[in-house]
């Protein structure tokens, strides 16, 4: 994750353990990460962002939230029932957040329920915030949507709209925006005076992400189809683009981790063809260097390498001293490198990549420190992911 430049900056996120309408809302995942996973990366992943606060009452939110990265603060029970106001828990937290950040003047609330905020989107909200001179801004959705009302005989009557003339074009309505529900910041001394999240002048940063919040187990299972279709990732693409390496571990990377051994001790196992695919788009667009690095020394590795016409290094238990030579003899530094692992002996090399990756079911340890983890399993499409979303940072304007 990158490093926050400022410390005048910290985002808190409310998570409390009582949801009614879907039990355990808070740990359910999307695309192989929780929602109170989700938040706390993208809030990590902003460059403005000092320090991230998650605000709990419940255990197991408050270790799922430290694995990601966010340091707890222990919600009090009156302010964690279905009637606290998220502007009451925000204001109990401030206080605890001024203690590690003496200087901080602004602030970030996210929402778990949107599970498609990026670190770039918060940076974009907190930049326009700070060039319209504003108190707050939140994140917004372009809606062209034709609003009706009703009037005193309760008949309908065109709200942003005159139903008694021609019909215009959605595209000629006045501009109008829907909160997406995910961003909102303030700056601090407003939103004390006020205790409102719209503490005065408001600023609105409209974002490019799917407009769900979710609420019901239907949008649990719409947002996890989107979040495995491709193309969705916490990471700037603008991060993504800087790439020119890409370094996979074999067993639990390209394989779902399981080996089948018959009666003469042949080892077999199972790789996806989504993934060969996907690897086949990168390798020919030929943006990238591509190499298979694993500790296993195994004719299996050697097979799927060659298939895939990809670099190989097996049997290598060192791996960043293995990485170190490789990357010299490309002429690229740690820089240019993603590297994507899933077990705690790839940890090495991923802490000193400039990008790490892993499957959605990688080792907790590596999940914890993962840069981007990817929305399904090792062997079962992961790579395929991780090349879709690439291929769509690509096509991105710089």
């Amino acid at each position: 994750m990158p490093t926050a430049s400022r410390q005048d900056t910290a985002c808190i996120i409310l998570a409390r353990g009582g949801s009614k309408g879907v039990p355990g809302k808070n740990l359910r995942p999307v695309g192989g990460v929780s929602l109170i996973g989700r938040s706390v990366r993208a809030a990590r992943a902003a460059t403005r962002v000092a320090a991230v606060y998650v605000s709990t009452d419940d255990a197991a939110i408050a270790a799922e939230a430290r694995l990601h990265g966010a340091r707890i603060i222990d919600r009090p029970a009156d302010l964690s029932g279905d009637t606290a106001t998220s502007e009451a828990g925000w204001l109990h937290a401030v206080p605890l957040v001024r203690a590690d950040l003496p200087a901080l003047d602004k602030l970030v609330f996210l929402q778990c329920t949107s599970p498609f905020t990026r670190g770039d989107d918060i940076d974009g909200c907190l930049a326009e915030m700070e060039a319209r001179g504003a108190d707050c801004a939140l994140s917004v959705t372009e809606d062209h949507s034709f609003l009706w009302g009703l009037d005193d005989a309760g008949l309908g009557v065109g709200i942003n709209h005159n139903e008694r003339e021609q019909r215009k074009r959605r595209q000629d309505l006045p501009p109008q925006y829907c909160e997406s529900g995910a961003i909102y910041c303030v700056a601090l001394e407003p939103f004390l005076k006020t205790g409102q999240r719209f503490c005065g002048t408001v600023a609105l940063y409209p974002v490019d992400h799917p407009p769900i919040e979710i609420d019901t187990l239907q949008d649990f299972a719409l947002c996890s189809q989107i979040a495995q279709a491709g193309g969705q990732s916490e990471l700037a693409p603008a991060r993504l683009k800087q790439i020119k390496a890409i370094v996979m571990d074999f067993d639990g990377v390209h394989t779902d981790d399981l080996v089948l051994t018959d009666q003469n001790g042949v080892e077999s196992v199972r790789t996806s063809r989504r993934d060969g695919m996907g690897i086949s788009l990168l390798r020919q667009s030929g943006r990238y260097r591509m190499m298979i690095l694993s500790k296993e020394k195994n004719p299996v590795v050697l097979r799927r390498a060659e298939k895939l016409q990809l670099e190989v290094y097996h049997s290598v238990d060192d791996k960043v001293a293995a990485l170190e030579a490789w990357l010299q003899e490309q002429g690229l530094t740690w820089a240019d490198l993603l590297f994507v692992g899933n077990d705690i002996n790839d940890r090495g090399a991923m802490e000193r990549a400039d990008l790490s990756a892993c499957p959605s079911d990688a080792h907790p340890e590596i999940l914890g420190i993962a840069d981007w983890i990817l929305p399904l399993p090792g062997g079962k499409g992961a790579l395929r992911a991780m090349a879709d979303v690439l291929r769509s940072a690509e096509a991105t304007t710089p």
